[in-house]
C-alpha cells in the first residue's frame, strides 16, 4: 500500500504521521469512505437492497496506480475513481454515487482529512504546551531583564517570558478546538447543491456516520471560507512559533547568550569556523511561518468562485492545503524539541541585567524619590543624569553615581536606596499568573 506523500509535500518538513494522512492513498480512502456511508444512507432510507450494501462493503477497494491510468484516459479523477471501485463491486456498483456530484466526495472527504489533521497538530500543539509549562516551572525565580525597543527595561523572570508562550500557545489550542469543528463540514446535495436529485436525509445520514456535519447551505461545494479559515488559523499558530524562535535567536547571540539551542554531539555550525553554535531550528521555524502566511493570500482568493461553483479552487487546495498541515506539523514539534534541549545561563542573564551598576532599577528610585517628597520632574532628571552618565562611561555604576549625590542620600539613606535594587519587588505580584497557567 502506497502511504507516500504526495509530490506537492517537501519530505524534508513531513513528518509520517501527516504525510500518511495526505497520501494519494489516503485521499481515496477518504472518498471511497464518503461513498459507502451515502450507500449506507440510502440503504437505511430503503433505496438500496442491503445485499447490495453488504458486497460494497466487503469489495469495494481501489488501486491508486489504477485510477491514474484511467484518468490519464478520462481526464477526472472523481470517475477515474469509481470507474476503479466498480471493477471491484460488479453489479452492485449501480448503487454507488446515486444522486451525488463529484464535489460532494471531495469536499466531504477533504473534511475528513482536515479534520484529521487539526487532530493531530492538537496533539503537538498540547506537548508543547507541557514542554514550555516544565521550562516556566523551573525558571520562575531566575531573574534576567527585560526589553523594550530591544533596550533594557526591568527585570523579568525567564519564567514570566515563557508564560508569555504559554499562555499564546493555550489561546492557540481553543483556536484549533473551535477549527476541527469549523471544518468537519460535509455536504450530499447533489449538482448546484439543491437536492433534487437526493434527499437531505441522505446528507443528514452520511454525515452522521462520518461524524461530520451537514453544510448549512452548500453551492455544489462547500464554500471556501471554511478552508481559508483553516490555512489562516495555522498561519496564526505559526506566526506564535515564529516569535518564540525569534525570541531565542536574540538571546542566543554572542553578546547576550542567555539561552541557546542544544547543540548535539557530532553537529558542526560552520564549514569554516569551527566555534560556530548557531540558533539552526529556530531559524528554520522563523522560515517555514513565512511560508505558511503566504498561503493566506491564495486561501483568501479560493473564496471568489464563479456562480455555484468552478475548481479555480481545487489547483491551489491540492497544494496549499497538504503542505500547510504538514508545515505546521513539523514546526510544532521542532519547537517542542527546542523547548526541551534549551539551555538557560542564568549567569549570563545576572551579568547582563546589573551591567552599569543597575541602571535598569531607574523606575524603583524615581518613585522612591517622589514617596519621599521630591516633585516628580525634579526627581525624573536627577535619575536620568545618573542613570545616562553610568551608561555612557565604560564601568560606569548608577547605584555608585546616586549614592555620591547628596540631594538622594538625604531622601534615601543606605537602606532605602538598597531596598531599590532589589529584584524581588518585579517578582512579588507575579503569583496571579503562575496560578492561571497552571505554572
Amino acid at each position: 500500500m502506497d502511504v507516500s506523500p504526495p509530490a506537492a509535500l517537501i519530505e524534508r518538513y513531513t513528518l509520517p504521521e501527516m504525510g500518511k494522512l495526505w497520501s494519494e492513498q489516503a485521499k481515496f480512502q477518504s472518498w471511497l469512505n464518503v461513498e459507502i456511508a451515502a450507500t449506507e444512507a440510502n440503504c437505511r432510507l430503503g433505496r438500496v437492497p442491503a445485499e447490495a450494501l453488504a458486497t460494497i462493503k466487503a469489495k469495494a477497494s481501489f488501486s491508486v496506480d489504477r485510477i491514474l491510468e484511467i484518468e490519464a484516459e478520462v481526464r477526472h479523477d472523481v470517475i477515474a475513481f469509481l470507474t476503479n471501485v466498480n471493477e471491484h463491486v460488479g453489479d452492485a456498483g449501480r448503487h454507488i454515487h446515486v444522486g451525488m456530484t463529484s464535489s460532494d466526495v471531495l469536499d466531504t472527504g477533504l473534511a475528513l482529512q482536515l479534520r484529521d489533521s487539526v487532530r493531530l497538530l492538537r496533539r503537538e500543539l498540547d506537548a508543547l504546551a507541557e514542554a514550555i509549562r516544565v521550562l516556566a516551572r523551573a525558571h520562575k525565580d531566575t531573574m534576567m531583564i527585560g526589553r523594550s525597543h530591544a533596550i533594557h527595561g526591568e527585570p523579568i523572570s525567564f519564567g514570566f517570558k515563557l508564560a508569555g508562550w504559554l499562555a499564546e500557545v493555550e489561546r492557540n489550542r481553543t483556536r484549533l478546538e473551535r477549527l476541527e469543528a469549523d471544518i468537519a463540514v460535509g455536504q450530499i446535495s447533489g449538482a448546484m447543491g439543491t437536492y433534487a436529485n437526493t434527499d437531505p436525509q441522505i446528507e443528514a445520514i452520511t454525515c452522521e456516520i462520518l461524524g461530520l456535519t451537514p453544510d448549512t447551505a452548500s453551492t455544489q461545494v462547500i464554500s471556501r471560507d471554511r478552508h481559508a479559515d483553516y490555512v489562516q488559523t495555522l498561519a496564526l499558530v505559526g506566526a506564535a512559533l515564529e516569535r518564540f524562535s525569534t525570541e531565542i535567536r536574540n538571546l542566543q547571540r554572542s553578546d547576550v547568550l542567555e539561552v541557546e539551542e542544544n547543540f548535539a554531539k557530532g553537529q558542526k555550525g560552520s564549514s569554516a569556523m569551527p566555534h560556530k553554535r548557531n540558533p539552526i531550528r529556530s531559524e528554520r521555524i522563523g522560515g517555514l511561518a513565512r511560508v505558511l502566511r503566504s498561503y493566506t493570500v491564495a486561501a483568501l482568493e479560493n473564496c471568489a468562485l464563479w456562480h455555484e461553483r468552478d475548481i479555480s479552487h481545487s489547483s491551489v487546495e491540492r497544494m496549499m492545503l497538504p503542505d500547510c498541515s504538514a508545515t505546521l506539523h513539523f514546526m510544532l514539534r521542532e519547537m517542542t524539541a527546542v523547548v526541551q534541549g534549551l539551555g538557560v545561563y542564568p549567569a549570563n542573564m545576572a551579568r547582563n541585567m546589573n551591567v552599569y551598576g543597575g541602571v535598569v532599577f531607574s523606575q524603583r528610585v524615581l518613585l522612591a524619590l517622589v514617596e519621599a517628597g521630591m516633585s516628580r520632574e525634579q526627581a525624573y532628571r536627577i535619575v536620568q543624569r545618573h542613570a545616562h552618565s553610568a551608561w555612557n562611561t565604560e564601568g560606569g555604576n548608577f547605584k555608585a553615581n546616586l549614592e555620591a549625590d547628596p540631594e538622594v542620600t538625604a531622601l534615601l539613606p543606605g537602606a532605602q536606596l538598597n531596598a531599590c535594587f532589589a529584584t524581588e519587588l518585579h517578582q512579588a505580584n507575579l503569583n496571579v499568573i503562575w496560578e492561571r497557567l497552571s505554572i
